[in-house]
């Protein structure tokens, strides 16, 4: 296996020379990077060593019994059929929405229509009441929750500081991970991590758009505490560190494995902030940093949980522009008018599409898969440590999307 795993590696780092976004993450030999960068690979070269690697891997699955070397050869396979549909899309084969999501993430997101909206719309459309348009009242009433510019440092450090004190109390981590905070604009993203090995990762912030207090507790916990930098700190410890395998000092973003990362990412919110938890230390934390009125911490709350199971509205728009019903204007429309995205979000939104395609199925979809995997086996609300237990061994154990799914208990797998 190791043989595969390290031509695998040097494969992925030959298809980040074609397509810059592709590498998000790599700590393995700096030499081999090098190589890569030396050899200029052709695609067709890089499909045709893909498909070798596929083909040994579909040989030892032959014989592989139940154990670690399976598993190992499961991951690398999806990883690999996810890199040559990568390399058939910049080659300018066309996929829709639903195929290209399934070879790239091993999934396909429900297909909703305008209906399905309807009762969580009309139910916000109460709560927030008003001659204008829901969306346009629904952005009035984010903007009374909006963190000045010159408090947004106190706000993040504190959200970040709760969710790694939570996290550290369940995952062991290396006294050395660390982090860098830095503040950016102009991205097609509200946050980022870029992981750089040995622990550490730099966390980059888009503040170009205003920034409600709750993000604060999304972004630490998604990008930092248990998201993105706890999984990759757990990731290079046990698997790459512990085990050899180095395959996983290397991340393609286009692949199965960032369904997990930002399923387990999102899902991770509710683990470290089980029940009334968030809103209690919203309103008596992060509310009174922010300079806002602590009394309004639960109304807030009981309407952005609503906003919160309107997320398949964004695949949606997703796939009808990316399909072609839809052009980048109407797009918008539809997650103003769906999503309840402000127009500038939303135009952010479609910059979104266009720049990383179907990867928005990994947020809530991949949330859904995680959570369904998580409590039906037990890792509830009411059992605590039951749910940090398999979240750590979600973490630290390589799995494909379709396992989660064919565990997933139907009725758990929301479609928000």
């Amino acid at each position: 296996m190791d043989p595969i795993a390290t031509e695998y590696v040097h494969t992925v780092l030959e298809l980040g020379e074609h397509d810059p976004g592709y590498v998000d993450a790599y700590y393995g030999p700096p030499a081999w990077r090098e190589r890569a960068a030396a050899r200029r690979a052709s695609l067709d070269e890089i499909r045709g060593r893909a498909g070798a690697l596929a083909d040994r891997l579909d040989e030892i699955l032959a014989g592989a019994a139940e154990g670690d070397r399976r598993r190992r050869a499961t991951f690398l396979r999806g990883q690999l059929g996810a890199l040559v549909a990568r390399v058939d899309l910049l080659s300018g084969e066309t996929m829709t929405f639903d195929e290209e999501s399934l070879s790239l993430y091993d999934a396909v997101a429900p297909r909703l229509d305008e209906t399905s909206f309807g009762p969580v719309l009309a139910e916000l459309s109460l709560l927030l009441p008003g001659e204008e348009p829901l969306a346009a009242r629904y952005e009035s009433f984010l903007e009374s929750f909006v963190v000045p510019e010159d408090r947004l440092g106190p706000v993040f450090e504190a959200a970040i500081d709760e969710c790694r004190r939570r996290t550290l109390q369940h995952v062991p981590l290396p006294s050395e991970e660390r982090f860098e905070l830095e503040y950016v604009v102009d991205k097609p993203w509200s946050a980022y991590n870029w992981y750089r090995g040995g622990f550490e990762s730099l966390i980059q912030l888009n503040v170009e758009l205003p920034i409600q207090v709750d993000r604060a507790i999304d972004l630490a916990c998604h990008e930092g505490y248990p998201g993105h930098h706890a999984f990759n700190v757990l990731l290079e410890r046990h698997l790459v560190r512990d085990k050899g395998w180095i395959e996983f000092a290397v991340y393609p973003l286009f692949s199965p494995q960032s369904l997990i990362a930002e399923g387990s990412a999102n899902y991770g919110i509710e683990v470290a902030f089980p029940g009334e938890e968030r809103l209690r230390f919203e309103r008596d934390r992060l509310f009174p940093l922010a300079g806002l009125d602590p009394g309004e911490a639960e109304r807030y709350r009981r309407v952005q949980r609503l906003a919160g199971t309107l997320g398949y509205a964004g695949n949606e728009a997703a796939r009808r522009y990316l399909d072609g019903e839809l052009d980048a204007e109407a797009a918008a429309r539809w997650l103003e008018s769906h999503a309840l995205m402000p127009r500038e979000r939303a135009a952010q939104r479609v910059r979104f599409f266009d720049a990383y395609r179907s990867y928005v199925i990994n947020y809530n979809l991949g949330e859904d898969l995680v959570r369904s995997w998580i409590e039906g086996r037990g890792g509830t609300e009411e059992s605590p440590e039951r749910r940090w237990e398999l979240f750590l061994d979600l973490l630290t154990r390589p799995r494909m999307p379709s396992e989660l799914a064919a565990a997933a208990d139907p009725g758990r797998v929301k479609s928000r």
